[in-house]
């Protein structure tokens, strides 16, 4: 008798949701109480779907319920745990709301064990007893607890569903098989799980052969991570001594040409004060001799003056003025013209190898190519700044703007240079374009190309034109329409022409895109190639449709943030 009272209060004072003795416990507005952190848990779950119900009698609340502490009950939970009444046995444990139930269990069910799929029936541990004693039930297929047992009856006929129609795809009973479904290629449902699971066998198999494959994959990234990092420290490393040898050689170089200097300056200096000294002593001789006559003047005894006249000693032959070389600032000049020299040489070398280290250092690209921008934002992040290279403008263009505008006027007086257009008014940009680059050109006037280039273009004749020829790709832009040229292919564009016009360049991936930016960015044209050189835009002043030229037009290479 007293067990049972013990079996009561463990059921009365547990919580149906751990199965556990209530800790802080509190009472929701039908009556039943929880943990509370046990039904704040529970409230958390379903607080997105705004469905808030008792997990024990599924009474629904239309708001959060505000818990309220149960004193009373705190209080009689801690005098039991005094007594020696601990929660249930983790083989008694009782069904919470997201547990499969014993079916046979009357009142409080406890928790299902075991299902079966004859029965079509869930047992707890002591329920399920018979199924390993009776002989009849042995022969019973036993699964882990399910609560889909249900879904194994024919609607129709409320039989079990053991046969399989592979003509309609679906689970029958016996009855479906020689009624609706007669003539159809039926199966057992073990003979069609016994085919199916092969072929699960044979996809897992495909699948563990891909991830195995998938495995050494990301094995061989991670090399290549680490590959790529030590040669990258490597590299910065090696190149930071060379520079430094560079910069050293470069010092050394300075301080010979300043010893020299210093040399120099001295036997100038030493020849000018023995000059100098001479003139001074012919100076002090001049100035006694002055003195003399000055003397010999102030005679008033014509006599004594004849006397002493003979006696004077004779002017000297003087050091003349005319002789004296004076040559201010450019005793110097022909050391500095050297240097300049030498610097605008050096500035070559280290403009061209920078595109060769830039060309070098982007092949990492082809490993994972990147996806081509789709907003501007994203275009904005390869944005480069760029400018523009008198050495190639064509005398008819003026470049302003820190040499990122270009304008066509009559003429200008440029000195002749193997670099420049010669016929038709183009000019390229200084930086040469490697990698993924963005630039955007606005432009007035009646029209205009936009292009990218290899630095070899012919610079005479027709043919040197952006567009005809295979070293170059062109949009021409006028106030009607575009057109797209390369090796003198003309590609009609659609689309209303914009004073705007943004360029994305991927080097590495062959892809160059003209796009009309306004509030939105507008693909014109996509060129796909292999692009075997560094790039130069270029910008030509022209209205291509009828081949003239306006005075004033102009195109500006935009910065961008």
């Amino acid at each position: 008798m007293a067990q049972k009272v013990i079996e009561l209060d463990r059921e009365t004072f547990s919580c149906s949701i751990c199965l556990d003795l209530l800790k802080d416990p509190v009472t929701i507005p039908c009556g039943h109480s929880y943990c509370m952190n046990c039904i704040k848990r529970h409230f958390d779950e379903v607080e997105k779907k705004k469905i808030f119900s008792c997990p024990t009698c599924r009474q629904l609340f239309p708001l959060r319920p505000v818990l309220v502490k149960s004193t009373m009950l705190a209080v009689l939970v801690e005098q039991l745990k005094k007594t020696g009444l601990q929660a249930a046995p983790a083989d008694h444990c009782y069904a919470g709301p997201e547990d499969v139930a014993c079916d046979v269990c009357s009142g409080r069910k406890l928790k299902a064990f075991k299902s079966c799929s004859f029965c079509l029936a869930s047992y707890c541990k002591k329920h399920l007893q018979p199924h390993y004693d009776a002989a009849p039930l042995k022969k019973h297929k036993l699964m882990d607890p399910s609560k889909k047992l249900q879904e194994n009856i024919c609607s129709r006929h409320d039989e079990v569903m053991k046969m399989f129609c592979r003509t309609d795809q679906q689970s029958i009973c016996y009855l479906c098989s020689v009624d609706e479904h007669k003539g159809h290629d039926t199966v057992s449902a073990a003979a069609e799980r016994t085919e199916t699971q092969r072929e699960v066998e044979v996809r897992r198999q495909n699948i563990q052969q891909m991830i195995q494959d998938k495995e050494k994959d990301v094995k061989l990234l991670q090399q290549e991570l680490k590959a790529i990092a030590h040669s990258a420290d490597k590299t910065v490393k090696d190149s930071q001594e060379m520079f430094t040898e560079m910069i050293r050689l470069l010092q050394e170089r300075s301080s010979d040409v300043e010893q020299q200097v210093r040399s120099q300056q001295e036997t100038e200096e030493s020849q000018v004060k023995e000059v100098q000294e001479k003139l001074q002593q012919e100076i002090t001789e001049l100035k006694r001799e002055d003195a003399e006559l000055k003397q010999l003047s102030d005679i008033e005894d014509h006599n004594q003056f004849q006397h002493n006249y003979p006696s004077l000693s004779p002017l000297n032959q003087s050091t003349h003025s005319s002789s004296i070389n004076i040559r201010p600032l450019r005793i110097f000049k022909d050391v500095k013209a050297a240097v300049t020299e030498l610097r605008a040489i050096l500035q070559d070398i280290l403009r061209e190898t920078r595109t060769d280290i830039s060309l070098t250092v982007t092949e990492v690209d082809v490993l994972l190519s990147q996806p081509e921008p789709k907003t501007r934002d994203e275009f904005l992040k390869y944005s480069c700044q760029i400018t523009l290279d008198p050495n190639t403008a064509h005398r008819n263009l003026v470049l302003t703007e820190g040499n990122r505008k270009v304008t066509l006027v009559k003429q200008q007086s440029y000195p002749d240079h193997p670099d420049r257009f010669t016929d038709c008014p183009q000019v390229l940009s200084r930086e040469s374009l490697t990698g993924r680059c963005y630039w955007e050109v606005e432009w007035r006037g009646r029209g205009v190309g936009v292009a990218v280039t290899y630095k070899d273009i012919s610079r005479v004749g027709n043919g040197s034109r952006f567009g005809r020829n295979d070293k170059s790709w062109a949009l021409d832009c006028c106030k009607v329409k575009y057109k797209c040229v390369s090796n003198k292919i003309q590609t009609p564009i659609s689309g209303r022409p914009s004073s705007r016009v943004g360029v994305y360049l991927d080097h590495g991936a062959g892809i160059l895109s003209f796009y009309s930016v306004s509030e939105t960015m507008t693909l014109l044209h996509r060129v796909q190639t292999t692009f075997t050189q560094p790039l130069h835009a270029g910008l030509r002043i022209s209205d291509w449709f009828n081949d003239i030229y306006f005075i004033g037009s102009s195109a500006e290479l935009i910065k961008v943030k």
